[in-house]
């Protein structure tokens, strides 16, 4: 965590930011926890991709449970409100539901459930050892949500499979969602970082339009498969029948469902 992220937080409340998160693999460095009160920020969130230390560490990286556990726990012991994510992937699914108890021993607020995207060190590691199926998708993860939104904790996670009536929107049509980056890319699809084709950049302190061809360009295809930036970088998740029709569609992995906490 930067040095002078505290000041950050403060400049975007004066701002009047409607919510203001800080995302953490676990370590609060700088004591940010010291420098900024409940009061100016909604959550600190923690990602954490495993119940036991045994998974999340053969994932996240050794000693990282451990890590993420003690932050949250002093978070909350400070009076910070907390939520967590968790990234389904083959490696973790049969520890999703072990998540349940956990996250009402540690006092967590919100809860989010990721699928695990193809890019970066994920795509290298491979596509197919990765990704969970569409059944286990939808065999699981909403009875898991449900599970822990009657705890009183909202749940948000992305519908990712739509069936071939469901209507499909892309959130970089609907949305606004900008992923700045330090050298003046700005994109509004996640899937599309790995690629030079943000479609907004910053130039002298003013957000501009990029040129033709961009990733605003291919927000507007319509195709069966439903997000087109899915069916051009990770064709493997989608099936087709005998006479090759989709037998279902990608969602926009921005547009979530939630439950809220009862």
């Amino acid at each position: 965590m930067h040095p002078d992220l505290s000041l950050a937080i403060k400049k975007a409340g004066d701002l009047g930011c409607n919510s203001i998160t800080v995302d953490t693999n676990g370590y609060l460095f700088n004591n940010i926890l010291s420098k900024v009160k409940p009061e100016d920020i909604d959550y600190f969130s923690f990602s954490l991709d495993g119940a036991t230390p045994k998974t999340n560490d053969w994932i996240r990286g050794k000693g990282s449970y451990d890590t993420c556990i003690a932050g949250i726990r002093e978070a909350t012991s400070r009076g910070f409100a907390t939520s967590l994510i968790y990234t389904v992937s083959r490696a973790n699914l049969h520890e999703l539901n072990m998540m349940v108890p956990l996250i009402m021993d540690l006092g967590i607020n919100r809860f989010f459930i990721q699928v695990i995207g193809l890019r970066g060190k994920s795509a290298e590691n491979g596509r197919k050892k990765s990704q969970v199926l569409h059944s286990q998708w939808l065999g699981i993860i909403p009875e898991i949500a449900q599970k822990v939104a009657e705890l009183g904790v909202t749940v948000s996670y992305p519908k990712v499979f739509l069936g071939p009536k469901e209507i499909f929107e892309c959130a970089g049509l609907v949305a606004k969602n900008y992923f700045i980056f330090p050298n003046g890319r700005v994109y509004k699809c996640p899937l599309c970082e790995d690629f030079p084709i943000h479609s907004l950049e910053i130039k002298n302190n003013k957000l501009v339009k990029t040129k033709r061809i961009n990733e605003s360009n291919l927000f507007k295809l319509n195709i069966p498969e439903g997000c087109v930036m899915n069916k051009l970088i990770q064709p493997e998740n989608l099936s087709y029948n005998k006479d090759g029709i989709p037998e279902y569609k990608i969602a926009c992995c921005l547009l979530k469902e939630e439950i809220k906490g009862k």
